[in-house]
């Protein structure tokens, strides 16, 4: 039947579309959520041995992000939050099945794998030894280049190293990542602040190109009488001298001010130090930018979270912090950030006695100290580029992401190719997918140790990577949302035939199709639990 013909018909005639995931088009980087976990998931149908499949699985997740055992303890996952699971039985557990494939990658020494592009003639360098700056420079050096990284402290990591706690993150888990990137062909610079006479401007004469991968060290202020003095901290400070091992006195009652993961980790950090704490916010608790679990797990440890809640002054006794005074607020009409703005209640402020205060509000890049204006996109200027805090606070993830496509970019500049074009925003949403084909399965959930030794034990992992059995029978919980996984649905009710087994199969790859035999009775299209088969245009 040719297509001239078909278009007199109302009949449905089906083709093959292959659409994106909603976990992909959640994540900051565009991970290929979908197609690691059906390596995983498929690998029987694949004839995979499950070493082999955990190997392609890893690959997939480290061509875009070369911190999975890092990022599966350390993102705030928002590709599970469009799963489309989560109108069934839960959303998949992507975030624990990354950090157990990042950790079993660890245990065996796995390389990064590197492109076969052959070395090539530019140098480059990178300001920065974050997750922007080194996410960078794994993409630039597996491609060839030559890639020294310039970092101020005396250890690589940023702020995945100086931070986040240990009992988030430990230490030898990050710098197992770190050396996996540095063994690709990245030189270290350490301790070696830019300014003086290691300038920017001799930086761009040393190499062709060049990336800020700078982090936000510079805490801002709150600008209250009293903050100036001994017994107030910033949010980064404070974390910063406690994984460097440096003591401070905190006192017996500490306030934190913030709703972000900076101020929740600070305060989860001052309850080890043996503090009472008492988190201020000045929004609602549903505003609070922090992860949901991170701040749930603040409550087990018996952090107080007061509120709607502002302070407006520090008061002092013979120099030391005594009392936070705090204007309490109602919520307004919605800001710039698209929630509601606070506002000051006329007449209500209360006491806090306190005997020192953490500020975690926000911190800022330190563009003064480089000679160079804040940049406005990631591209400042010719082989000049930017990204991670220096284009704005966001999460780990998104620094990884920002770097990584920085490299893309330049790669292309250099090379003369096309730039690299952005996903398509065609989305499997919930209506395309046959939830009551899957079989129901409990959820995965996070585990973690006792929580009687969260405090006792103040440096040890709070949570605990899942095991084996689960992360492959979580790995069958994925939909493979806008993808074939050989259900052969299509294969089974397909009265003419127009579906072949291919001879080899794997993930996408499982039959294929003859249009000329369809019939047009969109009973194929119908029954796709995937919503993998679409109506041919």
């Amino acid at each position: 039947m040719t297509s001239s013909a078909r278009c007199k018909t109302d009949r449905i005639y089906a083709e093959q579309a292959e659409k994106l995931p909603p976990c992909r088009t959640g994540c900051p980087g565009g991970a290929d959520v979908r197609g690691w976990i059906g390596v995983i998931a498929q690998r029987e149908k694949s004839g995979l041995p499950a070493d082999e499949a955990y190997r392609r699985a890893w690959e997939i997740i480290v061509d875009r992000n070369p911190f999975p055992s890092v990022m599966g303890r350390i993102c705030p996952h928002p590709c599970e939050d469009g799963c489309n699971r989560v109108d069934k039985d839960g959303a998949v557990s992507i975030n624990a099945m990354e950090r157990f494939i990042g950790d079993w990658a660890i245990e065996r020494a796995w390389a990064l794998p590197v492109m076969d592009e052959g070395p090539q003639a530019e140098s480059i360098g990178v300001i920065g030894a974050g997750p922007a700056g080194l996410s960078f420079a794994y993409q630039m050096a597996r491609r060839g280049y030559s890639v020294h990284v310039y970092e101020a402290s005396d250890t690589p990591g940023g702020m995945l190293r100086h931070g986040i706690p240990a009992y988030r993150l430990p230490e030898d888990i990050l710098a197992a990542e770190i050396a996996r990137i540095v063994a690709v062909g990245v030189e270290l610079h350490l301790a070696s602040r830019i300014g003086g006479d290691l300038s920017l401007a001799k930086l761009r004469e040393r190499h062709d190109a060049l990336f800020l991968g700078i982090g936000a060290q510079r805490a801002r202020r709150l600008g209250i009488p009293g903050e100036d003095g001994p017994g107030v901290w910033t949010g980064t400070e404070y974390l910063g001298r406690k994984k460097n091992g440096q003591p401070i006195d905190l006192g017996r009652k500490v306030a934190v001010i913030g709703g972000g993961n900076t101020a929740i980790d600070a305060a989860r950090s001052a309850r080890r130090d043996g503090a009472e704490v008492v988190l201020v916010y000045r929004r609602s608790r549903d505003e609070m930018p922090a992860a949901d679990h991170e701040i749930e797990d603040a409550l087990v440890e018996k952090v107080g979270i007061e509120c709607l809640a502002a302070p407006v002054e520090i008061r002092r006794n013979d120099g030391h912090v005594r009392t936070l005074i705090v204007q309490k607020m109602e919520l307004g009409e919605l800001d710039a950030s698209g929630r509601r703005r606070p506002v000051p209640i006329g007449g209500k402020q209360t006491e806090m006695e306190v005997d020192s205060v953490i500020t975690a509000v926000s911190q800022e890049p330190e563009w003064d100290r480089l000679d160079q204006e804040a940049p406005d996109g990631a591209r400042m200027e010719s082989r000049l580029w930017a990204g991670g805090d220096a284009l704005g606070l966001g999460t780990a993830s998104i620094a990884i992401a920002q770097g990584r496509l920085a490299a893309e970019t330049m790669q292309a500049e250099l090379r003369g190719l096309p730039a690299p074009q952005p996903l398509s925003d065609h989305t499997v949403q919930t209506g395309q997918v046959k939830l009551d084909y899957y079989d129901g399965q409990e959820r995965v959930q996070r585990a973690h140790i006792p929580t009687a030794q969260w405090l006792s034990q103040p440096d040890m992992e709070v949570d605990r990577t899942i095991t084996r059995e689960a992360f492959e029978g979580e790995a069958g919980r994925c939909l493979s949302c806008g993808l074939c996984f050989g259900c052969q649905q299509c294969w089974m009710y397909c009265n003419p035939s127009g579906y072949t087994r291919l001879e080899t199969v794997g993930p996408g790859m499982y039959f294929s199709f003859d249009p000329e035999k369809c019939e047009g009775c969109g009973k194929c299209i119908e029954i796709c639990p995937s919503g993998y088969l679409a109506p041919s245009e």
